[in-house]
């Protein structure tokens, strides 16, 4: 519909609506100069889309008009606009203005300045970590996953404005922000605990790899983002090179990230087949597929309570195709998919648009994946990996399985 048709309409409207009900049926058709601009079938339509249109101006009217203090224009529209996302009632779809939107696509680029970690809205309507980010400010400091993120420099913050908090918590390297962080002590019990953390430039290492005992393979992949593949395969050639006869892939604390990445990780280990396919409301559904050249060497998979999203793909894939074994605690259960766009103003949303099956056609959303092996960690122990291997018993047993399988 042209603009000139619409201002017409407007104009038709306000007039019309002055001796017709609102309860009028499709039995009116508006003309102008003898032609039909609303034929009766559209006429209801236009009334409810009038009547939320004056009912929205009615307010920003009033509210400018009458508030107390002075409005800024641009966070009124802005705050119409988050308004529209948070009614959805669904933590991953939100309008980001266009500091937001450029923060997040920095995120997703690898490099950004701050503390270095992963939140997500909780249940709870609190900001919840998902994982710190390997050796960056956030977990030298000690945050932890499960950890609920109440205040950033004095201020509280609730899951509802999460992305101003996040906004907070990034910055300029070399400068501080303080944090409150609510975490369950081990008698359940409410603890609180400031924090005050100096922002580094986080450039995401989001794959390692090592050597085990001269003939298994080490991958740790803590993150997916647009250098993640690049430096998996990197990492990956340099451990084929040393005839290794096993991988351990480590996702525990993964949070997830970009889809394409994880499917083209996943292509590497698995053979032709589906690695996962996604459903939208009306059933339309898309397909993610591995070829058939794979890794032919034993895998097992190690994965935790913030193995989340993406990480949780390519996890439950191994485990449906029957490629690998799967050792560690039940994944997050994040398990539907949000399309990201920018607006022509710079600004941009995330929604949800469809969930995500593994290939076995289950939903993980709000379950999570069993591993096959179940080993959980004792409460004090803090730093997982080959750094830590006497304590870390889910890498032990990973070890020893892989050993089993190999010898």
């Amino acid at each position: 519909m042209s603009k000139r048709k619409l201002a017409i309409i407007m104009v038709i409207l306000l007039l019309v609506t002055n001796i017709i009900t609102f309860g009028a049926t499709n039995l009116v058709t508006i003309k102008y100069k003898d032609k039909v601009i609303v034929p009766a079938k559209e006429y209801d339509q236009l009334i409810s889309s009038y009547k939320k249109y004056a009912k929205a101006t009615g307010l920003e009217s009033y509210i400018k008009d009458s508030f107390l203090r002075e409005v800024d224009q641009q966070k009124l529209e802005e705050g119409q606009l988050k308004g529209m996302f948070q009614a959805l009632e669904d933590p991953y779809s939100v309008y980001m203005t266009e500091e937001e939107f450029k923060d997040f696509s920095e995120h997703t680029k690898g490099v950004y300045g701050g503390i270095g970690v992963i939140v997500t809205p909780g249940e709870d309507n609190l900001i919840t970590v998902v994982s710190p980010i390997e050796d960056t400010p956030g977990e030298r400091a000690g945050l932890k996953t499960g950890d609920k993120i109440i205040k950033v420099n004095g201020e509280e913050f609730t899951a509802d404005n999460m992305d101003k908090a996040v906004q907070l918590m990034k910055g300029e390297p070399r400068t501080s922000v303080s944090i409150t962080v609510l975490r369950k002590d081990k008698d359940g019990k409410n603890d609180y605990i400031d924090m005050d953390i100096v922002r580094e430039e986080i450039r995401l290492i989001t794959v390692k790899s090592d050597m085990i005992e001269d003939n298994i393979g080490y991958i740790k992949i803590t993150s997916f983002d647009d250098l993640t593949y690049g430096d998996f395969k990197k990492n990956l050639s340099s451990l084929m090179s040393k005839n290794i006869e096993g991988i351990i892939l480590d996702l525990r604390s993964n949070p997830g990230g970009l889809l394409d990445v994880c499917v083209d990780i996943a292509d590497e280990f698995l053979g032709e087949g589906i690695v996962v396919y996604t459903e939208t409301r009306d059933g339309e559904r898309a397909y993610e597929k591995s070829n058939k050249n794979k890794i032919d060497l034993p895998l097992i998979v190690l994965v935790n309570e913030g193995s989340a999203s993406a990480s949780e793909i390519l996890a439950g894939a191994i485990k449906d195709r029957n490629r690998g074994t799967l050792i560690g605690n039940k994944t997050f259960g994040k398990g539907v998919v949000q399309r990201i766009k920018q607006l022509s103003d710079g600004s941009g949303f995330k929604l949800t648009v469809s969930e995500y099956f593994t290939p076995n056609g289950t939903s993980i959303h709000g379950v999570g994946i069993e591993p096959d092996i179940v080993v959980d960690l004792p409460d004090d122990v803090e730093v997982i990996g080959i750094e830590n291997l006497e304590e870390d018993l889910q890498l032990q047993t990973a070890i020893e399985k892989m050993k089993e399988i190999v010898e």
